[in-house]
């Protein structure tokens, strides 16, 4: 399961990555002076703030996954994650859906996302028994 939250760290990682490109990919130099101030404002600051997020998360599954999933804490972490994931997958279908069946990729990597960091969290360790 170690190498499940290094996986899910690696995924967050990726994340982080596309998320500081966003400014270039999506021409916010000048697409978010369309916007007001505060709107502008806004998308940059919850960009930030999911960079934060995706880097302090894989910064934990790195340090700590003993701890993730061998404690009670560490198995809430990771379903609230993999939650976030899920909640992510729900959101492209609301906010991004065109009907276009390419809109499909998307959603299925979101939902790997919430499927890797659930797999530590009902994963049970066989114990040997001997008699």
């Amino acid at each position: 399961m170690k190498k499940v939250i290094i996986i899910g760290g690696i995924y967050n990682i990726i994340f982080a990555l596309f998320h500081c490109s966003m400014w270039k990919i999506f021409e916010w130099g000048s697409e978010l002076k369309k916007l007001s101030i505060t709107n502008s404002g806004i998308v940059q600051i919850l960009n930030i703030q999911t960079i934060y997020y995706f880097i302090f998360t894989a910064v934990i599954c790195f340090a700590f996954p003993n701890e993730l999933q061998s404690t009670k804490l560490g198995k809430y972490f990771l379903a609230g994650t993999a939650t976030f994931w899920l909640i992510r997958t729900i959101q492209q279908f609301i906010f991004y859906w065109t009907g276009n069946a390419a809109m499909f990729v998307m959603p299925a990597v979101f939902l790997s996302g919430a499927i890797i960091f659930l797999i530590p969290v009902f994963y049970k360790k066989r114990s040997i028994t001997s008699k």
